[in-house]
This record gives structure tokens, C-alpha cells and sequence, in this order.
């Protein structure tokens, strides 16, 4: 069993592996119960009844549904990375466009697989819709942590904002995409990639 990763929100972080897999099901629990019933209709006594723990086991690691939802955008960008990692490991070291395919093709995979991740993506959008800053460039620093070395760059000031522009502007097309398709509208996702190939290639070629 992977590790849960550590989120800010968590009351108490799993030290014993019988605690952190019970945090794994009840935010498994959440995410599942995010895409049938909805944020507002979300309680905490639900997701315990469906993760199969005591309620107490819930407010052990989380003060309310709020936190919850906070850890599992937090579990989604980990979870993102990994995969993100896992495909630039198969790639040639130094291919930013193949870098650049692996981050959007695997964004979108989640966008259109994991539970919960239309509400809370890498930030809690609660209300719906609301959307911060903060995840953005959360997500932009740790791209550029992980691309730097793979394609030989220096994660200085200049990289960072490169990066914090590209995802800020897919994240935009991204979610447009989603609004005209519920499975992501594949002419604006095309569109999407050939604008990141034309702002990356300029920095990057």
C-alpha cells in the first residue's frame, strides 16, 4: 500500500499502517460520495457509513466536510504527480513536448476517472465553481521541481513563471473544455495543446 500523503488539513497524521489505510477509506468515501450526492448534501456521518468506520474515526482526522475535501485535493495533486513522474520516466530525458503530453494527458485522465475530482480537482473549488489561485501555483511549483531536472533546466525565477503561465492558461482551456463536453471537448483540448506548444517551445526550444 502507497503511503498517504500528508495533508494540511489532517487533525492528526496516521502513524500506524491500520490508520492510514482507514484515512484512505474515508477519503475514497468522500470522493465517491462528492460525485453522487454533491458537496452541500456531503456529511460526515455519510462518508463514515461508507467508508465502514465509527464517525469518530472521521473527526479523528477532520474537524468537518471542509477538511475533508481539502485532503483529497491535497491526495489528488500526490496521486498526479506520480502518474506525471511514472510517464516521464518512459520518456527521452530532455523532451519537453513529451513532458508537456504527459502533464496535460494525465490532468485529463483524472479529469475524467477519479472520484471527485470535478469538485476539488488540486484545490477545493466549494462552492462549485470557486476557484483560487493558491492550487495553481501549487501544482506549477511542483511541475517545476519535477521538470527541471528531467529537462536540464535550473528551477529559478524565470522557470517558475513559465510554468505558473502554462498552467494557469491549460487550466482555463481545460475547464472551458469541460463545460461544452462533460468528457472534454477534444477540438478545444487540441486547441489547448498547440497554444502550450507555441508559449513552451518559445522558452524551451
Amino acid at each position: 500500500m502507497k503511503p498517504v500523503p500528508h495533508a494540511t488539513s489532517l487533525r492528526r497524521a496516521p502513524v500506524q499502517r491500520r490508520s492510514a489505510e482507514r484515512l484512505t477509506r474515508i477519503l475514497d468515501a468522500c470522493a465517491g460520495l462528492l460525485d453522487e450526492v454533491g458537496y452541500d448534501a456531503l456529511s460526515t456521518r455519510a462518508v463514515a457509513q461508507r467508508a465502514g468506520v465509527p464517525i469518530g474515526s472521521v473527526y479523528r482526522f477532520f474537524g468537518n466536510k471542509r477538511e475533508m475535501a481539502d485532503a483529497l485535493a491535497q491526495r489528488n495533486l500526490e496521486r498526479y504527480v506520480e502518474r506525471v513522474t511514472e510517464r516521464l520516466d518512459r520518456a527521452r530525458a530532455g523532451d519537453w513536448r513529451a513532458a508537456m503530453d504527459a502533464v496535460l494527458d494525465e490532468y485529463l485522465a483524472m479529469k475524467r476517472t477519479a472520484p471527485g475530482f470535478s469538485l476539488v480537482d488540486f484545490g477545493n473549488q466549494i462552492p462549485v465553481g470557486c476557484r483560487h489561485d493558491e492550487p495553481n501555483t501549487r501544482v506549477s511549483d511542483r511541475l517545476t521541481e519535477l521538470l527541471a531536472g528531467y529537462l536540464g533546466r535550473t528551477p529559478d525565477t524565470d522557470l517558475r513563471r513559465v510554468f505558473l503561465v502554462a498552467v494557469e492558461s491549460a487550466d482555463t482551456l481545460v475547464q472551458l473544455a469541460f463545460r461544452i463536453d462533460p468528457e472534454g471537448d477534444e477540438a478545444v483540448i487540441a486547441e489547448t495543446r498547440e497554444l502550450l506548444r507555441a508559449y513552451l517551445g518559445r522558452v524551451l526550444d
